[in-house]
């Protein structure tokens, strides 16, 4: 089959390959036709070392296609299936699952990562965070593919495994943020998005997407921002915003040290300050002892939206149906596995009308 490989950690390309096997469907594992998968930052970031990944493996995270197998310890699921794959897949028995996180869950999350999932060439290789989704098929922990109805398009579906439950999740999830409250969302990718249509379905009164690219403000506006600006605006709106006293709610959805300073400072005092992007070790922010005892702002790290697959794919598919969530309106372009390297160099160059770009696959 067809896959595209990472040969190793650094190269800015893949390679489109036919000579890809998938390993043997276990007892507790699906294999699955992947039908759409997004092409998301954190690839870029693990391409380049700055998120942990293996090489040689398949990239891709972010998928959703047909089950075609089941182990025979499977019950949940069966052939024909329409699935959304998510990389973090809650095993509902580790003490951090039974703890109420399954989204930090010490089981597949681990394990997946680190086993390999492909052949290429007859030698082992691993999907990205357990997955691969930049495959036409791959095998994963069925925990990890949670069924949806079959009205429910691909593309919307691989939306919902990653960028969406990230988004919408860190905002009804992680912050809880509160109807009438203000909101302020540092970075408009795919996630921002997200999180700007997360804070209007919540209910907030003034949503502030925050970008330097100001071709994405139009989108943001679309999709639930009240106001637009480039970072040396903000101070400005804020102002017109909130009265200068700051934001509610702060979500940072880039990963940089800057940027987190920036979301820390945008929060009012006793706010919250929400760090859903995916930073760098590398990424250091300071600050001062006395200016967290003054201001008690609270810092709030957001993993996958704190999210329960389980529980949030569904719920993610009815804000859809009610016409709460546009989740079609996110697509910007699809493309053929051939081109992937194509909507890589797009996401990595900054290109201004992306939101999200889909690998789709013909279906057979």
């Amino acid at each position: 089959m067809r896959a595209a490989v990472l040969k190793q950690i650094g190269d800015p390309e893949l390679d489109v390959r036919s000579d890809v096997a998938t390993t043997e469907v276990g007892p507790d594992e699906v294999r699955v036709r992947v039908r759409a998968s997004g092409i998301c930052h954190s690839d870029l970031s693990a391409m380049s070392g700055g998120l942990p990944a293996l090489a040689p493996g398949i990239m891709g995270h972010e998928g959703a296609g047909d089950v075609i197998a089941a182990g025979e310890r499977v019950s949940h699921l069966r052939e024909g299936d329409r699935v959304v794959l998510s990389f973090v897949p809650p095993c509902t028995r580790c003490a951090v699952c039974l703890n109420g996180q399954p989204h930090l869950c010490e089981v597949h999350t681990v394990n997946a990562f680190v086993s390999p999932r492909f052949e290429v060439g007859g030698e082992s290789a691993f999907g990205f965070a357990g997955c691969g989704t930049f495959a036409e098929e791959l095998v994963i922990p069925a925990d990890a593919a949670v069924k949806v109805d079959d009205d429910v398009p691909y593309e919307a579906a691989a939306l919902i495994g990653c960028g969406v439950l990230t988004g919408v999740g860190a905002v009804l999830n992680t912050a809880r943020v509160e109807p009438g409250s203000t909101v302020v969302v540092i970075g408009c990718g795919g996630v921002g998005i997200s999180v700007i249509q997360g804070a209007r379905i919540a209910g907030a009164a003034r949503i502030v997407a925050v970008d330097p690219a100001v071709a994405k403000h139009e989108a943001a506006l679309r999709f639930g921002a009240t106001h637009a600006t480039t970072p040396d605006g903000l101070a400005e709106v804020r102002q017109e915003a909130t009265g200068g006293r700051g934001f509610d709610y702060a979500f940072e959805v880039v990963g940089l040290a800057a940027t987190i300073r920036a979301a820390y400072d945008a929060a009012r005092r006793g706010g919250t300050a929400v760090i859903v992007g995916a930073g760098g070790e590398e990424q250091k922010v300071e600050f001062s002892a006395q200016e967290l005892f003054i201001n008690e702002k609270n810092i709030v790290p957001s993993f996958y939206g704190s999210a329960d697959p389980r529980r949030d794919t569904g719920r993610m598919v009815e804000l859809w149906r009610a016409g709460l969530l546009d989740l079609e309106g996110m697509i910007s372009r699809r493309l053929p596995l051939a081109d992937i390297n194509d909507g890589l160099a797009a996401l990595r160059s900054g290109d201004n009308a992306v939101v999200r770009q889909i690998v789709t696959f013909d279906p057979r």
